[in-house]
């Protein structure tokens, strides 16, 4: 289980999150929401070890990890997928997948280079190409299938639906929600697409300018319409 508790971060005098405190619990997938200028990437990235908090705590299944390397991290089953889609575009896309067993958790069996052939079967057809050739689709795709390589317990994804079409964005959820059905994977999910990410999440977290308005399971958060129209846009 994740446990975040009582997360500070500034950035000079702007107070980017405050006091932020929920769990992400085993086997789940919980999303973050709200409006640009929420908090939710830094979030992530405090979580994720490349940012410092001045307050609070991070627990990964009992152990502190709230100022821990990232590396660190990757071997106790830590993996973080920032916003951007972020390949090597010179290296094919095997290649790519395979940087990913270099941070693989230290308890964590190797993957067979064929699970993921089996997972993302458009990078399969394309395992020799570079990954600069690929579609923003298939650039997502590769970056969670490098992510899992590592074998993580808990997976950051920091908007993964950006810029992509509305069917690669429904292939690309309901993968995260098989992974965390079949794996026992837990996520914590940061996406402004507010209606597809409650339609896979099992919990719901509301950040409106760096703090929590409220955390509820995700079907009672996306049935709130006042809250809906307030922070969530629809």
């Amino acid at each position: 289980m994740l446990d975040i508790q009582g997360l500070s971060v500034a950035y000079g005098p702007v107070k980017a999150l405050q006091d932020v405190s929920f769990e992400v619990p085993t086997g789940t997938i919980t999303a973050v929401l709200g409006a640009n200028g929420a908090g939710k990437t830094t979030l992530l990235r405090t979580v994720s070890g490349l940012m410092r908090p001045q307050a609070g705590r991070v627990t990964l299944d009992g152990t502190d990890i709230t100022r821990m390397a990232p590396e660190k991290m990757s071997r106790l089953g830590m993996a973080h997928v920032p916003e951007g889609r972020g390949v090597i575009t010179e290296l094919t896309v095997e290649e790519n997948l395979r940087l990913g067993e270099l941070g693989r958790a230290r308890n964590g069996d190797p993957v067979a280079i064929e699970r993921m052939w089996e997972m993302f079967p458009k990078l399969g057809d394309r395992r020799a190409a570079l990954a600069g050739s690929l579609s923003g689709g298939e650039r997502q795709m590769l970056v969670i299938g490098r992510s899992l390589m590592a074998t993580p317990k808990v997976l950051l994804l920091d908007e993964p639906s950006l810029g992509l079409a509305p069917r690669i964005v429904a292939q690309i959820f309901d993968l995260v929600r098989t992974l965390v059905d079949e794996q026992g994977l837990s996520v914590l999910l940061v996406e402004q697409n507010a209606r597809s990410a409650l339609s896979i999440a099992d919990l719901g977290v509301v950040l409106n300018l760096g703090r929590v308005v409220t955390t509820q399971e995700a079907g009672a958060l996306a049935a709130d319409e006042d809250l809906r129209h307030a922070y969530l846009g629809f």
